[in-house]
């Protein structure tokens, strides 16, 4: 692994030619069918939903997708979910579980989208209660995070029984940008808030926050998508022998003690 400062890392998750969530799709699944909507409101570009095979195996896939053009990125809104979207990725996880399919969850979003539109149609509640139904749902859930996982928009697709992160990608509660506004009155200090919110992959993982690793090569994922995606697809196919006949009770005993552990901390008494 190749020492990058966070700030470095930062900016490879967000270089304009890192592959999206639909490079990762087309490479990595067949016989994919698109599943659209949340039988409430409408649909939600922002995110991708499906059935789909993974060596053979049939899966339920869901995965937040920013764009690449300008037309692609006004159509997905830039990967910034709204309402709808985490209801549709809720209503084909319930699939999911009716069918015992596993999950895989694909993150890539700087947060779900703050609009006026968004909050009327019930944004904190659809990202709270995805958070509710993924911890009880009955059926493995795997987690792969690509680029950006920003905050309660990435959380809102994030519970997950085994979550992966590409080396280059970070993970957080508000972006370096927004934490440098807040405490620093200055957005320009970014990279000192990107030091200090511990967000990188190695952090995380230290952190007990994921679970593994995915190497990318030097420079990040689009200088090698080949290379990255084997090293997904080989942890990914790993992943799935070892969750998709475990016993239900058991997948929601770990996957509780996992979600109950998070912030767990040792804070040591001044001598």
């Amino acid at each position: 692994m190749v020492k990058l400062s966070p700030w470095e890392r930062i900016l490879i998750a967000r270089h304009p030619k890192r592959p999206t969530f639909i490079d990762f799709l087309n490479e990595l699944f067949d016989n994919f069918v698109e599943l659209h909507g949340d039988r409430l409101f409408g649909d939600d570009p922002a995110i991708i939903t499906g059935l789909g095979t993974f060596e053979n195996e049939s899966v339920v896939i869901i995965g937040q997708e920013k764009g690449k053009s300008i037309q692609e990125k006004m159509k997905r809104n830039f990967g910034m979910p709204h309402p709808e979207g985490y209801r549709k990725a809720l209503r084909v996880m319930k699939l999911a579980e009716k069918f015992s399919l596993p999950v895989i969850s694909f993150i890539d979003t700087a947060g779900a989208y703050p609009g006026i539109g968004a909050e009327e149609r019930g944004q904190a509640w659809a990202i709270a209660n995805n958070l509710k139904e993924m911890s009880l749902l009955e059926t493995p859930i795997i987690v792969v995070v690509l680029s950006e996982g920003g905050s309660g928009g990435a959380l809102g697709i994030g519970v997950g029984d085994y979550i992966m992160i590409l080396e280059n990608a970070y993970y957080s509660v508000i972006s370096p940008e927004g934490c440098a506004s807040i405490l620093f009155r200055d957005s320009s200090k970014a990279p000192e808030a990107a030091e200090a919110l511990k967000i990188t992959s190695e952090e995380l993982l230290k952190l007990g926050l994921v679970d593994e690793i995915i190497s990318e090569p030097n420079g990040g994922a689009h200088e090698d998508f080949r290379g990255t995606v084997e090293n997904l697809k080989k942890s990914l196919s790993k992943i799935i022998r070892k969750y998709k006949n475990k016993d239900v009770k058991t997948l929601l005993e770990e996957r509780w003690i996992k979600l109950r552990n998070y912030g767990r901390f040792l804070e040591e008494e001044e001598k």
